[in-house]
């Protein structure tokens, strides 16, 4: 391979993972909405604008600006002055998204990160890790689980 099809190269890989970031980042919202409204629905029974502005630390306008789009998408039913709902594809996400935090958090704790930092931390890697990481994140928990009961 010639240096300049090996520079074309690197720069075509950098390029799909620049690609897969600007993605993740186009979902990171949507996932952490849903996550929120299920995990709300679960606790008090309902999920309002007020009470995800309170903890996304935005603004109602914002929440209802993002509530709109994410009805677009199909992941939440919700009428005006009432609580919102998650559709069937935005349970689904919910549940993956937690799924990945919790896959996440517990690798990082792992490896000896205090679980404060690790939940915290989760929240921002949850969105940006790949399926075969995460695969990867599995198998050393499931290593991890066997060599502590053997």
């Amino acid at each position: 391979m010639s240096t300049d099809e090996e520079r074309e190269s690197e720069a075509q890989r950098q390029a799909e993972r620049f690609q897969r970031v600007r993605e993740a980042h186009q979902t990171e919202v949507a996932e952490d909405y849903v996550e929120l409204i299920a995990d709300l629905i679960e606790r008090t029974g309902e999920a309002r604008v007020v009470d995800l502005a309170t903890h996304l630390g935005v603004t109602n306008a914002t929440v209802n600006n993002t509530i709109q789009r994410l009805q677009r998408d199909g992941l939440v039913m919700s009428r005006p002055y009432r609580a919102i709902f998650l559709t069937g594809e935005g349970r689904e996400m919910a549940a993956t998204a937690r799924e990945r935090h919790h896959l996440v958090r517990d690798f990082l704790i792992s490896l000896g990160v205090d679980a404060d930092t690790a939940d915290m931390d989760a929240e921002g890697i949850e969105h940006h890790v790949s399926d075969e990481t995460l695969q990867a994140f599995r198998a050393h928990m499931r290593k991890l689980k066997r060599d502590r009961a053997g």
